[in-house]
């Protein structure tokens, strides 16, 4: 059943007004962001920097679009996990595999060297990420009735969890890189997801019965066609890598290509399926421009591990009363602003309940604020070196944190309650679908990146997401609605 399709919930513990379930998955996600986090803001260093720095030797360029191809790739995954999830296991055992899948890629990172343990790792980092993330959402959307007012509350609530690990995680690897070394970090990475799986099993019983039924069971007699399919898969895969068509240097673009395709694929399944009733399909279609105006919003925000990586690593003066942070730190700045204002947002929304915003303009003050922020750089345009004060940014990140959860936890809980009964955990990974198509594009944009051209990038990049932003605005009330009974 989907978020709030049922309609006789057994009585449930609470914390602090919301379902104890809440509770475990807030603790697993912490963990397996802190895992991926971890890894993420020195992945890029660990690709660019040269060998005698303990890197790779990439060009930068090139390590940057890396980076931002796997973090689409990561979002991409996320409709293998739900299809796993609705046809295969369900989604509270998903979860638990996909954790799993997590800790081992980060074991290879750690262990095995140069782009051989890069390849392998990232690959199984992706796929499990891809199965935890967007399932461990849905999980929650199910301790919620559709219309719920504290819906909202409760996934702020869980994105401060996110937030949590997004914070300690880049702390703890940027130290561990910049004194003993990369493989280090990786390491400790793979220590934070195997905590979270520890706690997962020990408190999975609070997570009730919805998510461990399979919504959609696969019938036996498809179980050959779809291995034959998968097998399809891996061999076109290896030919266009073979063949050239594939590059280190290309991998962000063709990422975006990809998810702008399955995409497409993906409404038009839903929209022609006969398992969605006619209200679902409604629903679906109000999603649309949700999904495009989140894709902006997460091309500028997921820079933060692109070009302010480089930025940070190039332009940031991190002296601390005489002592240099890493450089890597800037990944944690951004989560400390979500984890002070987290619960206000969360307070926020439950009070105000059928009173705020809907939305569609949630999303688009989210996508607006977005680009805001990128036109606060402006003015360090004209400097050169590092002589960008590590306070500045962090006040602007503060702008980032404020658009971020206009926009984000709304959109998790916003995609449970729009999703069609056959397709719960699969919407969700369409949501993750936007979240991974921005997250491509910054690579893309990270390409146009140079220190000389700052004030046109910054500027027409936060320009053009202003703009989308007002036309959401202009259309938040046709959205809604569409919505069909959704806030």
């Amino acid at each position: 059943m989907t978020a709030g399709s049922h309609t006789e919930q057994p009585a449930q513990r609470t914390v602090f007004g919301h379902p104890i379930g809440l509770v475990n998955l807030f603790g697993v996600e912490l963990w397996e962001r802190f895992s991926f986090y971890g890894m993420l803001t020195i992945l890029g260093y660990y690709l660019y920097y040269s060998v005698t720095d303990g890197g790779l030797g990439l060009p930068q360029s090139t390590g940057t679009g890396i980076v931002g191809a796997y973090g689409g790739l990561v979002y991409l995954s996320t409709v293998l996990g739900g299809w796993v999830a609705d046809r295969l296991l369900g989604m509270e055992r998903t979860v638990f595999y996909g954790g799993v899948v997590v800790m081992v890629g980060h074991i290879a990172l750690a262990v095995l060297p140069g782009l051989s343990g890069v390849g392998i790792g990232l690959v199984l980092v992706a796929l499990g990420s891809g199965a935890l993330k967007a399932n461990a959402s849905s999980l929650l959307g199910t301790l919620y009735d559709r219309g719920d007012a504290r819906a909202d509350g409760g996934f702020t609530l869980f994105y401060l969890g996110i937030n949590l690990g997004a914070f300690v995680g880049p702390l703890i690897t940027g130290l561990l890189q910049t004194h003993v070394g990369f493989h280090y970090g990786f390491g400790a990475a793979a220590i934070g997801m195997a905590l979270g799986l520890v706690q997962y099993v020990a408190f999975r019983r609070n997570l009730g019965e919805y998510g461990r039924e399979v919504p959609n069971p696969l019938p036996h007699n498809r179980i050959a066609m779809y291995i034959g399919i998968a097998v399809a898969g891996l061999v076109v895969i290896a030919a266009v890598i073979a063949t050239g068509l594939v590059t280190l240097a290309n991998l962000s673009q063709v990422t975006t290509g990809v998810i702008v395709v399955a995409a497409i694929a993906y409404f038009a399944v839903m929209l022609t399926s006969p398992k969605v009733a006619p209200i679902e399909r409604t629903r679906v279609r109000a999603f649309i421009p949700l999904f495009i105006a989140n894709a902006v919003f997460w091309s500028l925000f997921q820079q933060i591990f692109t070009v302010l990586a480089v930025y940070s690593d190039e332009r940031m003066n991190w002296s601390i009363f005489g002592w240099t942070a890493p450089s890597s730190w800037v990944g944690s700045i951004e989560p400390v602003w979500i984890i002070a204002l987290s619960p206000l947002f969360a307070v926020m929304w439950t009070r105000l309940g059928n009173r705020a915003p809907t939305t569609p303009r949630k999303f688009a003050y989210g996508v607006i604020g977005m680009g805001a922020a990128f036109l606060l750089f402006l003015p360090m345009a004209g400097t050169t070196g590092r002589a960008v004060p590590a306070l500045l940014v962090f006040a602007i990140l503060g702008v980032f944190a404020v658009s971020e959860l206009m926009i984000s936890p709304i959109g998790l809980a916003v995609t449970t309650q729009l999703a069609p009964q056959a397709f719960r955990a699969q919407m969700m990974a369409l949501y993750f679908f936007s979240v991974g198509l921005g997250t491509a594009l910054s690579g893309v944009f990270a390409g146009y990146y140079d220190p000389s051209r700052e004030f046109a990038y910054f500027g027409i990049l936060g320009a053009v997401a202003i703009a989308v932003g007002i036309v959401v605005l202009a259309l938040s009330g046709w959205v809604s609605r569409l919505m069909e009974g959704v806030h």
